[in-house]
């Protein structure tokens, strides 16, 4: 005990120093370094399905090739400004395609997408399947394209899973907002199969076995502790929150299941959205996403449609909502970390161009990651330990992962 408390001591007599020793000029620009010395990861950027929709075309640089563009949450200099080197592209699969079919179809598009875009700017970015490419790639300053697939709705049979994972993806969330035919969506109240499927079950230990991570971000908690114990690799939520700021939202994480998925080895990389950040701005949130939808209603229109996108702006304006900022992400991170024991099972999974205008102030785009690390540097967190929340956890799984694999 008392070489606890003398330890303790220590630390906090260090940290006390830190800042003693620095102004919040000096600590943001040795945040900024920190940014950039080491690989940042993110678990989560929405790009390929933000480019989808928008009629993307390799041609056509104006629709939104992402080199410099004040659409969205990211492109190449805004990233290069944040230190962000390692995105995980999100090749997302609404579930309205698990009733109409082609979620194969379109995750080979959105895949086929990001490979362009890498073939067609090889200076500045790389699309990678280990950790050991993305690591020469950050050498090079090319920013690396990790891919996962949000969704498991494609894995139609088994060997679709062997087929995505040399098509480039290494990490699969299994389900989104729907029960689907390998688990239970933590948006669903259906319970479809209580957990995993049969069929899930298989889909967990074929993605095992060719190396692909399994993602519990979206699945239902019983589905997250049948995977959990069935996977014989660590897990990853690659974009979800605590559920102890967001105790009505279940699509966060639980305290119990933080708790199992550090014991487990695995990392749970914090949603920026502020929905999954803040109970008050969802309750906020929800009544006046229930207003909206009366006037869509009354005025006959679809949310897509462009006469509605019009009406949203006008009316978000008139009922502004106070949204989280860039020290309750670090919040979650400081939780994550007291359930855990320390920073060996946190990362960042920010949902940019997933989370639409939710976006913490402070974290708005991928220019910002220094305000995180700032705030972590202020409340403590060395160096080494913001590397591993940074990318070293998240490499200590992949790379697991991929050295397993039986293929």
């Amino acid at each position: 005990m008392k070489l606890f408390l003398t330890s303790l001591l220590a630390f906090s007599v260090l940290a006390f120093n830190t800042k003693a020793q620095k102004t919040d000029e000096q600590l943001y620009q040795l945040a900024d370094k920190i940014a950039h010395k080491y690989i940042l990861t993110d678990g989560h950027v929405d790009l390929p399905y933000r480019l989808k929709i928008k009629n993307f075309r390799l041609e056509r640089q104006y629709l939104g090739i992402p080199i410099s563009t004040e659409e969205g949450d990211f492109d190449y200099e805004r990233a290069k400004k944040g230190g962000l080197s390692a995105p995980f592209m999100s090749i997302y699969i609404p579930s309205s395609y698990q009733q109409t079919g082609g979620a194969k179809e379109l995750a080979d598009s959105l895949i086929t997408m990001v490979k362009g875009i890498a073939a067609a700017h090889p200076d500045k970015f790389g699309v990678v399947t280990t950790p050991q490419q993305a690591d020469a790639n950050f050498k090079k300053g090319i920013i690396s394209f990790p891919m996962g697939m949000e969704n498991g709705a494609p894995l139609l049979k088994l060997s679709d899973v062997a087929y995505f994972r040399q098509r480039g993806i290494s990490y699969v969330t299994l389900t989104h907002g729907k029960d689907n035919h390998i688990c239970d969506s933590s948006y669903d109240s259906t319970f479809t199969h209580k957990g995993l499927s049969a069929y899930g079950k298989d889909v967990v230990k074929e993605m095992n076995r060719v190396g692909i991570m399994v993602d519990v971000s979206h699945i239902s908690d019983d589905s997250f502790y049948q995977a959990i114990e069935l996977s014989t690799s660590p897990v990853i939520a690659s974009h979800s929150s605590c559920r102890y700021f967001t105790p009505t939202f279940k699509r966060n994480m639980s305290d119990d299941m933080i708790t199992l998925l550090g014991k487990k080895g695995g990392v749970i990389q914090i949603n920026f959205g502020s929905s999954f950040l803040d109970e008050n701005y969802r309750q906020q949130a929800e009544v006046l996403q229930g207003k909206f939808g009366k006037i869509l209603k009354e005025k006959g229109l679809k949310f897509s449609d462009p006469a509605a996108q019009d009406l949203l702006k006008q009316f978000q304006k008139e009922n502004p909502v106070l949204f989280a900022d860039v020290e309750t992400v670090a919040n979650h991170i400081d939780h994550v970390v007291k359930l855990t024991g320390g920073t060996k099972n946190v990362g960042i999974g920010s949902d940019f161009d997933g989370v639409g205008d939710s976006l913490p102030t402070g974290l708005k785009d991928v220019s910002q990651y220094p305000n995180l690390i700032y705030v972590l540097l202020k409340r403590g967190y060395t160096e080494d330990a913001i590397a591993d929340i940074m990318y070293r956890n998240v490499w200590r799984v992949w790379q697991k992962t991929v050295a397993n694999a039986k293929m």
